[in-house]
């Protein structure tokens, strides 16, 4: 229900100007969400929404994703950076990185939010990567590569 409610969110402030957690709240109550301040209060924080100056001079919510350019080229090179090699064992991504940097790693690739991952585990040098299905493991590796190659 969060992911629904977060992906409502963010559909949210991309087509209306938000300005306060009460007008966020009343969108998502139209839209069958049962929520309170506290919830949205979380929301935002945990989806680390911002406020941007309209050109009018209003304020308004904003998600600013980790695919903004800026931000996945530090991710990407955090990836170049610590990464060893990695494999797939069925629905299992297995990251091996530089001694040390697995968490970094593991850290970079939360930020990217990729849908199909469920979580992942890091130690000092190796990271597991839960994905949904074998497909998309294979997937979210080549990705990962593609990634590191540019």
């Amino acid at each position: 229900m969060k992911n629904k409610r977060h992906d409502k969110i963010i559909e949210i402030i991309a087509s209306h100007v938000v300005e306060t957690q009460d007008q966020l709240a009343m969108y998502l109550r139209q839209a069958g969400f049962d929520v309170t301040q506290a919830t949205i209060s979380r929301d935002i924080r945990k989806m680390k929404l911002t406020k941007q100056v309209t050109e009018d001079g209003r304020q308004k919510y904003v998600y600013t994703t980790a695919d903004s350019s800026a931000m996945q080229e530090k991710y990407v090179s955090v990836l170049k950076a610590g990464f060893v090699s990695m494999d797939v064992a069925q629905n299992i991504l297995v990251i091996k990185t530089v001694s040390g940097m697995a968490m970094a790693l593991a850290t970079a690739i939360d930020a990217l939010k990729f849908k199909e991952i469920v979580g992942c585990i890091a130690g000092d040098d190796t990271i597991m990567i839960a994905i949904k299905t074998n497909e998309e493991a294979q997937k979210v590796m080549d990705t990962l590569h593609d990634m590191m190659q540019e």
